[in-house]
């Protein structure tokens, strides 16, 4: 199984990045910070304005290391890579899936219902450990939810075409960001429904970091195994987006991105002093709280997971590769289906 590389995630304004022989050394106001050996990075993500030297750029599109560049609140820049060596007769496989809507429902059914039972694992998680604590109008109101999602994840897989099944999707998501306020249990911060661009509350701020760093995650997933990260089954194409990465995203957002949010404010590792909140409505973490998002977002990323189909452990930051390792399989004729990943 391939190695889980680390990301370099710069966060300091005015930060350099340079290379000193197989390292990547980190310096700030000329004073070297930190550095890190090339050999166990995957990509190096940079927040806001951060200096990389044209020999380290060299080196990391060489070695096959991504660079991301987000804005400083986390908006996607861009993105500097090396050659890409996907396998061209998997790629025409791929546009001939996605081109055809009938073909690529298959597989936007097995994401979609995966993605359903997912955030149903998450209600019924929180009525399994804190139900009983509740009260009753919000203990009612998550099960009637997770009920509602489970009667989603089973007509996904019988959705006649690709608007129906989006029409699901959103159905399914409306509700279950419905009830997500039920799930935090600090009265410091509410939750109104989702939001963005910008967030306007806190935990909208920690949702859209969250689902900009899975999706890159999603993104290098796709191209590791020789996938177009823009020709998706679900999203539809659009200029500039990356609708498969959106696609593979879709199925972890509940077990990685929603989790770790909950986590982060239900035992208190972020309160009000962690956030801007700005006349314009917009609401965004300080320094000091993103670099606390992003520590907790590679722990939960070492998180040890069996995988169902592979029948191994691996950390749960590597499942984004299996599962575009499985769809790979799928689009070659290696395997009958696509089989999305469902948490446990």
């Amino acid at each position: 199984m391939k190695k889980l590389l680390n990301t370099l995630y710069v966060t300091s304004e005015g930060t350099w990045l340079h290379k000193d022989r197989q390292n990547v050394v980190v310096k700030i106001d000329g004073a070297e910070r930190g550095r890190a050996p090339a050999h166990l990075l995957g990509q190096i993500v940079c927040f806001g304005e951060v200096g990389i030297t044209p020999s380290l750029m060299l080196f990391c599109a060489t070695e096959q290391i991504t660079i991301t560049f987000l804005g400083y609140y986390g908006k996607f820049l861009a993105r500097v890579e090396g050659p890409q060596s996907g396998n061209i007769l998997l790629r025409r496989a791929q546009h001939r899936e996605t081109a055809s809507e009938a073909r690529a429902l298959h597989v936007a059914r097995a994401i979609v219902a995966a993605k359903s039972a997912n955030q149903r694992a998450i209600l019924r998680r929180a009525l399994r450990d804190h139900g009983s604590t509740m009260p009753e109008s919000h203990r009612n109101s998550l099960d009637a939810t997770q009920r509602r999602l489970a009667d989603t994840a089973r007509h996904a897989l019988t959705s006649p075409d690709l608007d129906h099944l989006r029409g699901l999707e959103g159905d399914a998501a409306n509700g279950y960001f419905g009830v997500f306020a039920h799930l935090i249990r600090t009265s410091d911060f509410t939750f109104q429904g989702r939001n963005r661009r910008p967030p306007r509350d806190p935990v909208n701020a920690v949702l859209s970091l969250l689902y900009v760093l899975l999706a890159q995650d999603c993104r290098a997933a796709a191209e590791t195994h020789g996938l177009d990260p823009q020709m998706g089954f679900l999203h539809r194409d659009r200029p500039g987006r990356m609708s498969l990465a959106l696609d593979l995203m879709e199925e972890f957002r509940a077990p990685m991105a929603d989790r770790l949010c909950l986590t982060l404010f239900n035992r208190r590792q972020l309160g009000k002093r962690d956030f801007r909140f700005e006349e314009t409505g917009g609401v965004f973490l300080t320094d000091d709280a993103r670099a606390t998002v992003l520590k907790a977002w590679q722990e939960r990323k070492r998180t040890p997971l069996r995988h169902a189909y592979f029948e191994e452990t691996a950390p749960l930051g590597m499942f984004a590769q299996l599962q575009a390792q499985l769809l790979a399989r799928y689009l070659r004729g290696d395997i009958d289906g696509y089989p999305a990943y469902i948490w446990r």
